[in-house]
């Protein structure tokens, strides 16, 4: 059972196969004339900006996460100052230094 489903996939694939390979056909009859073959042309010039607009904002994307990754140390660390610096003032005015309560 399992031999005959395997056989009629493999039937539906080779049948399949040689229509994929048809669509570069060079002796593709609509592609005989000039301005079909232009046309086709400024399709596949049009098909190629568009994606590389695409993939030039996907990177810019990357980039900045990449970044942003790289930078996340040193703005921990200062996060971490600061929190420091606030702590140290809450501290010192909660024991009677008062100028620093205005923080």
């Amino acid at each position: 059972m399992i031999a005959k489903t395997l056989a009629g996939a493999l039937a539906l694939v080779s049948i399949a196969l040689p229509h994929a390979a048809w669509a570069d056909d060079p002796n593709d009859p609509a592609m005989r004339e000039r301005k079909a073959r232009e046309a086709d042309a400024a399709e596949i010039r049009r098909l190629n900006r568009e994606q590389q607009a695409y993939v030039s904002q996907r990177d810019a994307g990357y980039r900045a996460g990449w970044q942003a990754y790289r930078d996340y140390p040193q703005a921990k660390a200062d996060y971490e100052r600061q929190m420091a610096e606030w702590r140290r003032a809450v501290r010192l005015c909660q024991s009677g230094h008062y100028e620093y309560c205005a923080r």
